[in-house]
């Protein structure tokens, strides 16, 4: 299968045409190879418009909600940026082409250990992961110059938002297990700004500031 092909299909009609504009965003899933972060079997779905099973009860979300949030950080190439759910470790690689350095938290230690593999032998050696309760984030390594939850919360995690650096962005679903909101939320010297974006649907953020297991 010509896999370059159908990226570059994707890219043209699942972002560009909706409004990804971001350069930056666009040239990373230009070159991100996306089917080898699903199982084999499901290599040829791969640049679908959708979301996909990876195990686990977890999916690797649709190319246009992760080039979305990732869009909404802004980033421009220097930034240590906080991802909370490796998951399939895309948009883990996504990040390490914007970003400088990339923190990858994932609570299902089969998952991590599978998308560790793809990002290993892919050479992003800029990522740095562990297998932890998303929820408290990485204070040690904080303040991030971007946070990106990948699963939806019913409130927004304060831990995450202490470890935010002032004007820089959080990126996160909120809401109930079938009604959510995607927020990207800036922090200030004066508070929180918060916009919502659109509309989503996410699995749960399973956690101590989330949903319990």
């Amino acid at each position: 299968m010509d896999f370059n092909a159908f990226r570059e299909k994707m890219v043209l009609r699942q972002l560009v045409d909706r409004g990804i504009k971001d350069q930056r965003v666009i040239s990373a899933f230009l070159k991100v190879p996306r089917h080898l972060f699903v199982e084999e079997a499901l290599r040829e779905r791969a640049y679908g418009d959708y979301p996909l099973p990876i195990g686990m009860n977890q999916t690797i979300s649709q190319p246009y909600m992760v080039a979305l949030m990732c869009e909404l950080l802004e980033l421009k190439g220097n930034e240590k940026v906080l991802e909370i759910g490796t998951g399939s470790g895309y948009e883990t690689a996504i990040l390490a082409e914007l970003a400088e350095r990339v923190f990858s938290i994932e609570r299902i230690d089969s998952l991590m250990q599978t998308s560790r593999s793809v990002l290993d032998s892919l050479k992003y050696n800029n990522v740095v992961t562990k297998v932890a309760d998303g929820t408290y984030g990485w204070r040690e390594e904080s303040p991030f110059d971007g946070i990106v939850v990948t699963a939806a919360s019913p409130k927004i995690p304060t831990r995450l938002l202490s470890q935010l650096a002032v004007n820089r962005h959080l990126v996160i679903p909120k809401g109930d297990a079938f009604s959510q909101m995607l927020y990207k939320i800036t922090k200030t010297d004066k508070g929180f700004d918060t916009k919502d974006i659109t509309g989503c649907v996410f699995v749960k953020l399973i956690g101590k500031d989330g949903w319990e297991n």
